[in-house]
């Protein structure tokens, strides 16, 4: 390990802060989707949600919020990031994040993975561990 490194401040805790039209649909849905409490309730433009490990996911309502388009289009907003979330039954994810408010994704990439959109329009993917079959 570098000297560099040895110097550097502790970091406690990375929180994911995603942008959005209205924090508290994300919050109500992100909540739901990973099970997480939902422990800032909407205010001024802010809500968070809270792992039951401490981890924080946020969302900050950003005046003309564009959503990202998936997939990428030349001239349009596209995704800066998104969630994987490993699940061990595809179907069964997917019916779950429909329930909760997402939507799928118009186009998709792989049999092992769905691609979803949450209620402000960021693509999350829905993965197993299979492998992807070789075409």
């Amino acid at each position: 390990m570098s000297r560099e490194r040895d110097n550097r401040p502790k970091i406690n805790m990375i929180n994911i802060v995603i942008d959005c039209a209205d924090a508290g649909i994300m919050a109500d849905f992100y909540s739901k989707l990973l099970g997480w409490e939902w422990t800032h309730p909407q205010e001024n433009g802010w809500s968070a949600i809270t792992s039951p490990t401490g981890s924080v996911i946020a969302f900050q309502e950003v005046e003309g919020y564009e959503p990202p388009v998936w997939p990428w289009q030349p001239g349009k907003q596209g995704q800066m990031l998104h969630l994987d979330l490993c699940m061990n039954n595809l179907e069964e994810g997917v019916k779950h994040a429909l329930e909760c408010g997402a939507t799928e994704a118009s186009q998709q990439f792989f049999s092992t993975s769905r691609t979803m959109l949450d209620p402000s329009g960021h693509p999350f993917c829905i993965d197993t561990e299979d492998e992807e079959a070789e075409q």
